[in-house]
């Protein structure tokens, strides 16, 4: 085998070789023969020196012209490979071209040719990013082969997943609830709990109540036929359940309410929202989303996970080998009339829901007067960015709930202190603003700050997006209550706010304290069933 520097050496040697004697070396193979000194013989010529440097002269520059068609630079070859990804990037962009349509906010819709699943032939994919009044940007496609005639459409999400999942729940009493859009991402669960029917995680679409209960009905009719005679029982008894899903459709006597409950771990899914509707109605609440929902979403691998919980494990029991206190930042806030005489904030070592990366939670007891000790808790994580501010109290849980009436009649009462846990519902009727329990989370702050909080994220994550595609109606409603809002927060008009806590965790500042308030009303109520079990109650065993 000979090496590159022989190879070389030999090609430099026969083109020093006469013609004649070219066509004589047909194989070498010889590593002598290489190695052997090789002797050429020259007429010599006399020559002036001028001759003789013109001469060397000629020879470096076709030297040099032979050695670029042989060699590239280092810049040269760098270039073409930075060619090529924009060579592939123009080669990629060659079958998306525009239909000229759009819709009516001006996207336009774009086309490509793609390979169909059922006939293996080329069809036409039709793509348009659009936005959904009160949600967000959506890809709509639709699918169409000319060959065998089959069209499907589904939607995806543009945003990316998001920081926390999402539950929503509404309750369907009427045919206008059926007629609600609804979002359904490829990551998302429904469920109509009174027909204990669950639609699975599959393709996401954009559709309706009754599109949905329609679709279940199309696929469980499909093979109908063929049950009748192979399995008569089954048939039977999905042509009962297909009767009832079309009596709700119907909206038959006996049929309505409905409950419809959208859980979705990715956070891109949505129930279309309808303002001034009873509280009851339709609810939303964002939960942190379990490991294995991290790993279904691709967030984290399953090693990850099964490497954090191993570590877990191996911290609990080194827990229960020594003792580990908390350690004082050495932090001293400011001295105010409801901090704790400890003042101080402690650390401990967390863990990011997020990326389960190593982070710190900082926790401050502070204590309200004529209430109870509350512990505000705040996280922060370094790798990815995670924040999370909480709001917990301390205590037993009580054997009843509380609800808090407050009239407010004057621009002071706005700067009273308020404390609203994680299960408190909040009401103003004169505002016709519901809070669900788990809306906001927990909050320490002043009635304005509430208020203005919550105006911020109605008017910034609802209304400035899609107020150009609200009918009239619905945008003049908005905008009433957006100003019933802000009269509210510049002491205006006169509310009352109302606060019902079945965990009795949640306070309004009495400014008369210790007297009795005139204008706050505090009364205890029994927690129903269904609360305990929401608050897992009924699960706790203390024996």
């Amino acid at each position: 085998m000979l090496c590159n520097q022989e190879i070389v050496a030999y090609v430099m040697r026969v083109r020093c070789l006469p013609a004649a004697s070219r066509g004589n070396l047909k194989n070498i193979s010889d590593r002598d023969a290489l190695s052997k000194p090789l002797t050429l013989t020259f007429p010599v010529l006399p020559m002036r020196r001028s001759e003789l440097e013109n001469s060397t002269v000629k020879k470096q520059k076709v030297m040099s012209e032979n050695n670029k068609e042989l060699f590239s630079t280092v810049g040269a070859a760098a270039q073409e490979i930075d060619d090529e990804p924009t060579q592939q990037s123009q080669g990629q962009n060659e079958g998306l071209h525009q239909t000229g349509a759009a819709d009516a906010e001006g996207h336009p819709v774009q086309e490509i040719e793609s390979l169909c699943m059922n006939c293996h032939k080329n069809g036409t994919t039709r793509l348009l990013l659009t936005s959904i009044p009160f949600f967000k940007e959506i890809v709509l496609m639709s699918f169409e082969c000319p060959h065998c005639g089959l069209k499907n459409s589904e939607i995806q999400p543009a945003s990316e997943i998001q920081e926390k999942g999402s539950r929503y729940v509404l309750k369907i009493e009427g045919k206008s609830d059926l007629n609600r859009q609804v979002v359904k991402s490829e990551s998302c669960v429904c469920k109509f709990v009174e027909l204990d029917l669950e639609i699975p995680a599959m393709r996401g679409q954009l559709t309706t109540v009754e599109g949905l209960l329609s679709e279940m009905i199309d696929d469980l009719s499909g093979d109908q036929e063929e049950r009748r005679t192979k399995q008569p029982e089954i048939y039977e008894k999905i042509a009962q359940f297909i009767a009832k899903v079309r009596a709700v459709i119907d909206c038959d006597a006996g049929s309505l309410p409905q409950t419809l409950l959208l859980d979705d771990p990715a956070g891109n899914s949505w129930i279309q929202f309808v303002p001034g509707e009873p509280q009851h109605k339709w609810s939303h609440v964002e939960y942190s989303r379990t490991p294995d929902q991290n790993v279904s979403l691709g967030l984290v691998s399953a090693d990850e996970v099964a490497q954090h919980r191993l570590q877990e494990a191996q911290d609990a029991q080194e827990e229960q080998r020594k003792d580990r206190n908390p350690t004082s930042t050495g932090f001293i806030s400011d001295e105010t009339e409801i901090e704790n005489f400890a003042n101080e904030v402690q650390t401990f070592s967390a863990t990011c829901p997020s990326c389960y990366a190593p982070c710190e939670t900082h926790m401050k007891v502070v204590n309200i007067p004529h209430f109870k000790d509350v512990i505000l808790m705040s996280t922060v994580c370094d790798r990815c960015g995670y924040k999370s501010n909480e709001v917990k109290t301390g205590g037993e849980i009580p054997p009843h709930g509380r609800r808090i009436t407050l009239k407010i009649d004057d621009p002071d009462d706005l700067t009273r202190d308020i404390l609203k846990s994680e299960t408190c519902g909040l009401v103003i009727p004169e505002l016709h603003l519901d809070l669900t329990p788990g809306t906001l989370g927990g909050r320490f702050t002043t009635l304005e700050g509430l208020l203005t909080q919550v105006n911020e994220e109605l008017y910034g994550r609802v209304f400035s997006q899609t107020s150009d595609s609200m009918d009239e109606q619905t945008k003049s409603r908005w905008e009433l209550f957006f100003q019933r809002m802000k009269d509210a927060i510049d002491g205006k008009i006169k509310f009352t706010v109302v606060m019902e806590d079945p965990l009795a965790a949640s306070y309004i500042q009495n400014v008369y304290a210790p007297d009795d308030d005139p204008n706050m009303t505090i009364e205890e109520f029994e927690r129903s069933h269904q609360q305990n079990e929401d608050l897992g109650l009924l699960d706790m065993k203390t024996d």
